[in-house]
């Protein structure tokens, strides 16, 4: 039995071992975040998208043009604030 303990108690710490990587790494790059909250986002976005035209675009091409609208939207409020505050850039 102590050999099938001490496997687990390794394991548990690799585990924890890796979530604190994993949390250390979401610390210093924010780009997969901003991503995943996009995603999820867009799960609001494309429901909305498809009523709105009337059932005749696909389930797929809703989510697409919902993402399209959501890069465009990120895209003009970030060169908004780079014609205007160009000194944080």
């Amino acid at each position: 039995m102590k050999p099938v303990r001490i496997r687990r108690t390794i394991l548990a710490s690799q585990v924890l071992e890796e979530i604190t990587d994993i949390w250390c790494q979401w610390r210093r790059q924010k780009l997969p975040l901003y991503l995943f909250l996009a995603m999820c986002f867009n799960l609001v976005v494309a429901p909305l998208v498809y009523a709105a035209t009337g059932e005749q675009l696909s389930r797929s091409q809703s989510w697409g043009l919902g993402l399209l609208g959501i890069v465009t939207l990120g895209l003009s409020i970030y060169l908004f604030f780079v014609m205007f505050v160009p000194e944080k850039f």
